[in-house]
């Protein structure tokens, strides 16, 4: 019987595997998730929806295991964190630096409503009904479509308006 306080130290923090496999795991999960989720649509509109939630889940689930293979140290762990955290800033930074990757990165706001007429092929793209449309333009204290100049749906997934009355 193992007594509560006898703690086997190696295993907390030497990892089991390479720390250049353990870089190398995460490096590519990092990408491949980026990747996949810079080409999904922004369609739910600045919030965290509920399938945007189950795809974080079902993600963080399938790239664990992924990205580490069942480690088991602290050490592993943090790796793989500083992994994550690297490439975060290393793309953002990219994108400070260099304005066609930036595009990219976050790509340019996209014009949904012109005149007070949407613009369906974006919309459709984006996967966008008009029900909620109209539901984000009543948020922003716009009640009839017709008062829109312009609207542009950004890269965080909010609406931007400018109203006919304020050129």
């Amino acid at each position: 019987m193992q007594k509560w306080y006898s703690i086997n130290w190696q295993e907390v923090f030497v990892p089991s595997m390479s720390i250049v496999e353990l870089i190398l795991r995460g490096s590519l999960v990092y990408l491949a998730l980026f990747f996949v989720l810079r080409s999904l649509p922004t369609r739910q509109l600045g919030a965290l929806g509920i399938t945007d939630l189950l795809v974080v889940v079902l993600f963080t689930e399938a790239a664990q295991n992924a990205m580490a293979s069942n480690y088991t140290s602290i050490t592993e762990g943090a790796i793989l964190v500083g992994t994550v955290i690297f490439w975060s800033y290393l793309l953002n930074w990219f994108g400070y630096k260099f304005p066609r990757f930036q595009r990219f990165i976050n790509p340019p706001p996209l014009l949904i409503v012109k005149n007070g007429s949407t613009i369906d092929r974006h919309l459709e793209r984006e996967l966008i009904t008009d029900d909620e449309l109209m539901s984000q333009l009543r948020q922003q204290g716009v009640e009839y479509i017709a008062d829109v100049k312009k609207a542009y749906l950004e890269a965080d997934g909010s609406i931007s308006i400018l109203k006919k009355d304020e050129e």
